[in-house]
């Protein structure tokens, strides 16, 4: 099928917020809920999770493996080229503690070659982490984040509109629309966000970054089709967090939507982000891939263990 033309979404100016409301992407809890369910219940959780050592396979031409770090955080390993996504090795996000620990140290991470960003909220674009990424490497973003990443080590730096491709040394990177937001503070919304499609070596692997549930993952699916998605499946509660986030439902429609072949589930478990248990999304998706007939096809990953596909 025909890529679609790269393009940006309609600009939509946001009013300056009138209360702590309007600073939510729900736009309906106050201060004292807020509170009380990311912060408060995160800070008397204990912290859970160890570090792995690191144990990279070796790979032949054409296998690809891929480590979960922790909450939107990946490591997607070839025989000659080491690729992150959404890198964030924090113990805090200013008041939300990190309840389960990365499953690897920074300084541990193989050289990396690339990084890929999805959007510039801080538990995607985390600038410490950035700043601490071993040897030169390229980072790929949506438009309207480069002025970020300046003085963050990146040897180059390429933005991208919404199906707009790369291409470097073999590989090829693809921005995907997605339902979500790009702002990183109150003024920034000409900040782009999507997901990403990485072609190497007769593989694809797809990261949606943060969405939610739209009828531009069928298109996605037709145009791209790739072979790993990694999908959110966490802070899908309250409901209303569905017009940014999606659950292990929407996360169902999207691989069927995409035909892929493996789902990878990821953003849930490392941050409290929502007001769902942090251990009903996984639990939710097992039951789900069940009754929809896919368990075979859908892998948790370890925090900080290779798979190898």
């Amino acid at each position: 099928m025909t890529k679609p033309r790269p393009h940006r979404p309609v600009a939509v100016r946001q009013p300056l917020p009138r209360s702590f409301k309007d600073l939510t992407p729900a736009k309906h809890f106050n201060p004292r809920t807020f509170f009380h369910e990311m912060v408060w219940k995160a800070l008397i959780t204990r912290r859970t999770g160890k570090f792995q050592e690191p144990k990279f396979p070796r790979l032949k031409h054409g296998e690809v493996a891929i480590t979960w770090i922790g909450h939107a955080s990946f490591l997607l390993q070839f025989n000659d080229l080491n690729v992150l996504v959404d890198p964030n090795f924090a113990n805090w996000l200013f008041l939300l503690k990190r309840i389960k620990r990365c499953g690897l140290r920074i300084e541990d991470l193989p050289p990396i070659d690339l990084v890929l960003l999805t959007h510039a909220h801080f538990d995607h674009f985390h600038k410490p982490t950035l700043r601490k990424l071993p040897y030169p490497k390229i980072g790929v973003m949506p438009w309207g984040m480069g002025d970020l990443a300046y003085n963050l080590g990146f040897s180059r730096i390429v933005e991208l509109d919404w199906w707009e491709t790369f291409s470097h040394g073999g590989w090829k990177v693809t921005l995907t629309p997605c339902k979500h937001w790009g702002a990183r503070v109150l003024r920034d919304h000409h900040r782009g966000y999507g997901g990403f499609v990485l072609e190497h070596q007769g593989r694809s692997i797809y990261h949606a970054g943060d969405s939610a549930y739209f009828e531009g993952f069928k298109e996605i699916g037709r145009v791209c089709r790739p072979e790993i998605a990694l999908l959110p499946i966490g802070a899908y509660h309250p409901e209303t967090f569905r017009h940014v986030h999606m659950g292990p439902d929407d996360a169902i429609k999207v691989f069927k939507d995409l035909k892929a072949k493996k789902l990878v589930p990821m953003h849930y478990g490392s941050f409290r982000l929502a007001f769902e248990d942090m251990d009903e999304p996984p639990r939710w998706l097992k039951e789900l891939a069940k009754e929809h007939g896919i368990t075979k096809r859908l892998v948790f990953l370890e925090e900080g263990s290779p798979r190898v596909f």
